[in-house]
């Protein structure tokens, strides 16, 4: 067991794969979407996760109406919240965390982040940014961007968590660094997207210091 320090002004968090185990349920809904469609359903459901759920409807629906196909998607993944759990730590971390110094940065529309969060029993950020909030998903660097300036830090001085490389690669993108969780992916593919350390979940970080100047972490690998 290698533990690290690190000190970071906030931490911004993806949610699903990092704070939430939504991974059955968000597979359900694409597979069952993927088979009504004629597509095979693995591969579309390794292509949905981490990404706007919009873009991979125009992905593989050039010619359709694209907004209304994914209101039904978000209209099912609303619905199927069986299993959508908070994963190992997260519920620990986000209550040591201060309000002003963390926020969550995912990819699902404003409307099904708040009812995942609910689900889970995790708490709503003061300034939580969704697809609903931005114009480019990741991996650009939109996200992250946005996230920094709205809780207030410098993007350079922030740590974003995250599990898969679109994630990882938006984070780095916007110029922060990045802690891999390997609860989605492996670890070596969290580290080919440029991740700057890889842990197992929430529960390898510890806070061991909140002050005016930040924060001073612990990741146990």
């Amino acid at each position: 067991m290698t533990s690290i320090q690190i000190a970071t002004d906030a931490l911004l968090f993806d949610m699903d794969g990092v704070l939430i185990n939504s991974t059955p349920a968000v597979a359900r809904v694409w597979r069952r979407w993927a088979i009504e469609h004629g597509f095979h359903p693995d591969e579309v459901v390794t292509r949905a996760h981490g990404r706007p759920s919009l873009a991979t409807v125009r992905d593989y629906l050039p010619n359709a109406d694209h907004e209304q196909e994914n209101r039904e998607v978000e209209r099912r993944e609303m619905t199927d919240l069986e299993g959508v759990v908070p994963l190992p730590g997260a519920r620990e971390l986000l209550a040591e965390l201060p309000a002003n110094r963390w926020t969550i940065v995912t990819s699902s529309t404003r409307p099904l982040a708040e009812v995942r969060l609910r689900a889970a029993g995790l708490p709503l950020p003061e300034r939580l940014i969704t697809s609903s909030d931005v114009v480019n998903g990741k991996p650009h660097p939109e996200p992250y961007l946005k996230a920094a300036s709205v809780v207030g830090f410098p993007v350079q001085n922030c740590v974003v968590v995250e599990d898969v490389p679109t994630g990882i690669r938006s984070g780095k993108a916007a110029g922060a660094r990045v802690i891999g969780f390997s609860t989605t992916v492996a670890s070596d593919e969290l580290v080919a997207a440029g991740a700057d350390w890889v842990v197992k979940n929430c529960a390898a970080i510890t806070v061991d210091r909140v002050s005016d100047q930040g924060l001073r972490l612990t990741l146990t690998s």
